[in-house]
């Protein structure tokens, strides 16, 4: 039994995974690392992922797979996880060795003692190309730190600040519990991880140290957004389940059910924001069907998202409303150094 499992989804990664592999190897034979190549055909993915196998037995495991995208790799990663707790790490990213130690540290401590631990929760840095300050994502204001706590011990998320993929550890088992499985070629999908197992979560553990180091700023990246807007159908996607995975309304914990809506209302807001920077006529029929949609799935739901204060804000009249949408997103870009 392994302490940890780290996933490492790889399509056509060559340029860049030995890095996110190499920081991942101080973790010794605590941690399997699954190596998954979907699908590679443009590089060498395949063959490096194969030779840190044969170089680090008992470690490093290559797992080949037709290409399913992102989702498909997470979920054949957490098919074949044999650690007690789950990470997913991609291919362009890597994570800071003291704060890795730590990480490991903690969890142990949790497997070897009386506790349960469902969730671990750790700060992660924008590593944006051209950047002279780094964007830190903690969660300070927001958690209690290092000791164990439940959603009625969460203080206040800001605006803008989310447990994301890059923050969060799973136990294995509790994800295998919930049903988690993701959609094949189907980009965005790390929204569905973090958010689709939370109502499952029931002991959580704040770390306060700046562990994963997210790559931003490749112009091919799939959070450029250019790129965004050309996946609009994708984003919408990866809502319409975020959306239905959960009556959200209906959640006991009242501090559970504030996070997930305002979760869900920064998605309708992304979704939203898209179609309206495309300048597309048919980009705005599909932010419109997605609102009717919610309107139709859950009137209560949509009462919340539509008239909360995002909401508002990407739903104003004509040529003029649409400028102060645009304009109230670029002041969040810059405050929180996304995209």
């Amino acid at each position: 039994m392994k302490l940890l499992t780290i996933v490492i989804p790889c399509y056509n990664s060559a340029a860049y995974m030995e890095n996110c592999i190499e920081s991942l190897l101080p973790g010794g034979d605590e941690v399997e690392i699954l190596i998954v190549d979907d699908g590679s055909q443009k590089d060498n993915t395949a063959e490096i992922a194969d030779r840190y196998e044969r170089e680090y037995p008992g470690i490093c495991r290559a797992i080949h797979q037709e290409n399913g995208g992102h989702g498909e790799a997470v979920n054949a990663g957490l098919r074949n996880a044999a650690g007690i707790f789950f990470k997913v790490v991609d291919s362009d990213d890597w994570v800071n060795e003291q704060a890795y130690r730590q990480v490991l540290d903690t969890l142990r401590r949790f497997v070897y003692g009386k506790d349960t631990l469902d969730m671990l929760i750790t700060n992660f840095v924008y590593e944006k190309q051209g950047a002279k300050h780094k964007k830190v994502m903690n969660y300070n204001m927001a958690l209690p730190k290092n000791e164990l706590f439940t959603w009625d011990d969460v203080k206040v998320f800001i605006a803008g600040q989310y447990i994301l993929m890059h923050s969060v550890i799973y136990r294995t088992e509790l994800l295998r519990e919930c049903g988690l499985e993701l959609p094949k070629h189907t980009f965005y999908v790390d929204n569905i991880f973090v958010y689709e197992p939370l109502p499952h979560v029931q002991k959580m553990y704040y770390l306060d140290v700046n562990f994963y180091r997210y790559f931003i700023g490749r112009s091919d990246q799939s959070v450029n957004e250019q790129v965004m807007i050309g996946r609009i159908d994708q984003q919408i996607l990866v809502t319409k389940q975020m959306l239905g995975c959960h009556d959200v309304t209906k959640l006991s914990s009242r501090k559970l059910k504030h996070y997930m809506v305002r979760y869900l209302e920064i998605m309708m807001v992304i979704s939203s924001i898209l179609a309206i920077k495309s300048g597309s006529r048919e980009n705005m029929e599909k932010k419109k069907e997605l609102w009717n949609y919610v309107k139709k799935m859950n009137p209560s739901l949509y009462l919340r998202l539509r008239f909360g204060f995002l909401g508002q804000g990407m739903n104003l009249p004509g040529k003029s409303g649409r400028s102060i949408s645009i304009a109230g997103y670029k002041i969040a870009q810059k405050f929180f150094g996304f995209n």
